[in-house]
């Protein structure tokens, strides 16, 4: 894991996470987003855009005390396959370990807000943020998340602001406040969780799926260029490992309408979005009841 000297911008390996000694940025990518190539020459990173973003995470990490941070842009030498499939498949613990995860909204404004500051439903609801699939986890891993505005000023706490954040997102609040550690977060129903991610969108289509391994608890190997098939992969990793058959809960309004109503397809769901109507399953853990017994094999799913 590369983390970043908050005193001279360098770069510094280390073997594995150090929990709760770093600050970890959450964010969505824009124009001039300084790389792993970029930093490595930091005259010429200072100019560009996105090193205020490594600056700005820097400053508040030092205000706390803390020497390191994480961020996603140059953190990760994405020119190494072995060292992204790395990174991807432990992000969620990243978020996890960090002592916090400052959320930056780039297009939430400075002014406004109620009498304490904190951002409002209104002001967060539009904010790009909430419509991308990597952000996901990085707002449901950390256990304190700071949010701050396009001018770096803290407009509230992932706690201050968990009723907006419902609203928004429709997680789950005990998941939101941090009462759901990763083994918990597992004893929510797949689909419930899928639910969360349907109104999401990455720029690879396969993203959509690695982006809720973690949330999944799941490691998977990454093959960009598979394209839809990544979802279904994600999904049959799911009944495989817990049996949960809340994943065949989906339901897609459109497809009835498909080839004249005559289309033919598998168990599982091509898009998160077709989640969307799950946010109120559960999951029934009775010990009296065995879990059902499910395979995935190369003929199919076998119950």
């Amino acid at each position: 894991m590369w983390l970043i000297n908050c005193s001279n911008y360098a770069l510094e390996r280390f073997d594995s996470a150090p929990h709760g000694l770093y600050l970890i940025l959450s964010h969505t990518w824009g124009d001039g987003e300084v790389t792993f190539g970029d930093i490595a020459n930091l005259e010429q990173a200072r100019k560009m855009k996105g090193f205020q973003k490594i600056r700005g995470v820097c400053k508040v990490a030092r205000s706390r005390g803390f020497s390191h941070a994480w961020v996603d842009t140059c953190c990760i030498d994405k020119t190494s396959s072995a060292e992204l499939s790395e990174s991807i498949n432990s992000m969620f613990h990243w978020y996890r370990s960090a002592a916090v995860c400052i959320a930056l909204l780039e297009d939430l404004d400075g002014g406004g807000g109620d009498g304490d500051g904190l951002a409002t439903e209104e002001q967060l609801r539009p904010c790009r943020w909430f419509t991308r699939g990597w952000t996901l986890q990085e707002m449901i891993a950390p256990v304190f998340v700071e949010f701050y505005d396009k001018r770096w000023k803290l407009r509230g706490t992932k706690g201050q602001l968990i009723s907006p954040l419902h609203a928004i997102t429709r997680i789950d609040e005990d998941v939101l406040n941090g009462a759901a550690d990763p083994l918990s977060l597992q004893s929510v129903a797949a689909a419930r969780r899928m639910s969360w991610a349907a109104d999401r969108t990455t720029t690879r289509v396969e993203d959509l799926a690695y982006c809720l391994m973690g949330i999944f608890g799941l490691n998977m190997p990454l093959l960009y260029g598979e394209g839809p098939k990544a979802f279904q992969r994600l999904q049959e990793m799911i009944v495989r490992t817990s049996g949960d058959m809340s994943v065949f809960a989906w339901h897609d309004p459109f497809e009835a309408f498909a080839l004249g109503g005559s289309s033919f397809r598998g168990l599982f769901a091509a898009h998160p979005s077709q989640f969307r109507s799950c946010t109120t399953i559960e999951t029934i853990h009775d010990p009296v009841i065995p879990a059902p017994s499910i395979a995935v094999t190369n003929a199919g799913i076998e119950f």
